[in-house]
């Protein structure tokens, strides 16, 4: 069977009974929907669009990304049938945008550019029936679809949120909701009923290495340093002692000392201690690509340490790591280095393996840092049968730079159509794009955050059965962020279900009040009636 809808094309999208149930909830009231990915979330919006539209009105299609903005276009473009698509980014000047707001009747866009436009009043909500925000759980902070979302409050149309992971903590989703002025929440797993046949299975499999036994010394150089530095910062008091000094409490004494200096507070003790903080968090960097990158990723960032001690820009926190005499003995040891972490050769190996025993294979290999995804897409081509491209981010670099928003669409192309079998890339390929059928993902490391750990799998098992392959070294952060990750995403998954049945409830009590207030109504005015009779 196929959905049948006077405005999507006919014979063109397979009916699933959770999308039609979906879309059903979502065309009435404003719904957070959260799906697996590759689940058709899509398509759930198509469907509502599409009621929406068939009464009147446009409907705004946000995206966080270009590439993803252009996807959504192409897709509704294909599928949507007697209404005008347009697109509005960042690249379209003011003047075009007016037009293409003017002429659409759906319009897909990047938030920014959409905020932008109702500042300078271009555009207005007013005919808006529908927005839908696509990777909805982006709605927190003073990211832009918060301040899209608080502009569509004075009009009264329909809100539709699409996630695969809105967070771990009930407050982070409730905080969503709040933004987005959804009521809400449809969940579904791929244990429900009505998804689990329409499920392809991910094998998942975590693959242990260990640290190479010249790293080890290169990592007991940097944690001197690092500890005498968190030394110095308990001295000052301004760390807790009873405190784990990670990253997440180093940047959080970093807030707290900026703020001291903010409200005027001067003395050298306090710029000591930022001094000191910077640097702590700098080798803990040089740390964490130690244990988990290897040896030519912690090269290039104690390259680029000397290069910004030697700059005039560069910061004091950089030139007095540049003197210390671990950095100086690390350089030595990292610049003896032959070898790179275990990880490359095991990816090596396990790409190599796919393609033998499945030439037509896709293969995603993650990276979370852009050194280390330049060194595996370089090995990666030697892999025989390996066509290799590479994802990044728009950022430039030194002797590196970043791909342009077209430039990623032409890469995502090049995999799609078989140009390329392995993609390498950051955290740019993580979020939502359709990255065709692919059948192994590699996690060059672990993750701490739930939401990039599931948008990483849902890569694969999209159309059909995929495997996922996590890289760990023993002993090291990697293990920490792979439980984080896990815990999470249980956290996340029990959160939702408590806040879905408290939004349920809410929902039932503010109809009962309703009611309540009808049968009370309606005798008084009956009342009223029978005395203008008397």
């Amino acid at each position: 069977m196929f959905v049948e809808h006077p405005l999507i094309r006919p014979e063109a999208i397979e009916e699933r009974e959770y999308q039609r149930t979906l879309s059903d909830i979502a065309s009435k009231e404003s719904t957070l929907v959260v799906l697996p990915t590759g689940m058709g979330k899509t398509v759930v919006a198509l469907r509502v669009a599409a009621n929406v539209l068939q009464k009147g009105g446009k409907v705004l299609f946000l995206a966080p990304t270009k590439p993803l903005v252009e996807q959504h276009a192409n897709y509704l473009k294909e599928f949507l049938v007697g209404k005008k698509v347009g697109i509005m980014t960042g690249e379209n000047p003011p003047e075009e945008r007016e037009a293409i707001w003017i002429e659409s009747d759906i319009i897909a866009s990047t938030p920014q550019v959409v905020a932008n436009d109702l500042r300078y009043e271009r555009v207005d909500l007013r005919n808006v029936k529908l927005i839908i925000f696509d990777e909805a759980h982006r709605a927190v902070g003073n990211y832009a679809y918060v301040d899209v979302a608080a502009a569509y409050r004075e009009y009264p149309g329909l809100v539709l949120g699409m996630t695969a992971s809105p967070g771990s903590s009930r407050a982070r989703i409730q905080e969503v909701c709040d933004n987005l002025s959804i009521g809400r929440i449809e969940l579904r797993s791929e244990t429900d009923p009505d998804v689990a046949r329409y499920v392809h299975e991910i094998q998942i499999d975590a693959i242990e290495v260990e640290v190479p036994p010249e790293m080890k010394r290169v990592i007991f150089a940097l944690r001197s340093l690092f500890e005498r530095y968190v030394s110095e910062l308990v001295q000052l008091k301004a760390v807790d002692p009873k405190r784990p000094a990670n990253r997440k409490y180093l940047l959080e004494v970093g807030r707290a000392l900026q703020q001291r200096s903010r409200s005027g507070e001067k003395h050298r003790n306090l710029f000591r201690a930022m001094s000191l903080q910077a640097m702590a968090i700098k080798v803990d960097h040089a740390l964490e690509l130690a244990e988990t990158q290897g040896a030519t990723a912690l090269r290039e960032y104690l390259d680029r340490l000397r290069a910004e001690s030697e700059s005039e820009e560069g910061s004091k926190a950089s030139r007095e790591i540049v003197k210390a005499a671990e950095y100086v003995k690390t350089m030595e040891m990292v610049h003896q280095m032959r070898g790179e972490h275990p990880k490359l050769s095991r990816i090596m190996t396990i790409v190599a393996r796919q393609i033998q025993e499945k030439p037509a294979s896709r293969i995603i290999v993650f990276t979370h840092f852009r050194d280390t995804c330049d060194l595996m897409a370089s090995k990666l081509s030697e892999v025989e049968g390996a066509m290799v491209a590479k994802l990044v981010g728009q950022t430039d670099r030194t002797h590196d730079k970043g791909l342009k928003q077209k430039e990623q669409i032409g890469v995502l192309d090049q995999f799609r159509n078989g140009k390329s079998n392995v993609l390498v890339a950051t955290s740019v390929g993580e979020e939502g794009l359709d990255v065709a059928n692919t059948d192994l993902v590699i996690f060059y490391e672990p993750v701490p955050s739930e939401i990039r750990s599931i948008q990483r799998r849902g890569r694969t098992g999209r159309k059909r059965s995929g495997r996922v392959v996590v890289l760990v070294t023993r002993g090291t952060r990697d293990e920490a962020y792979l439980y984080a990750s896990i815990n999470k995403e249980r956290a996340m998954k029990k959160g939702l279900g408590k806040l879905q049945h408290r939004m349920e409830l809410d929902a039932a009590l503010d109809k009962e009040r309703e009611e309540d207030a009808s049968a009370q109504d309606a005798p008084r005015k009956g009342g009223q009636s029978h005395l203008q009779d008397f």
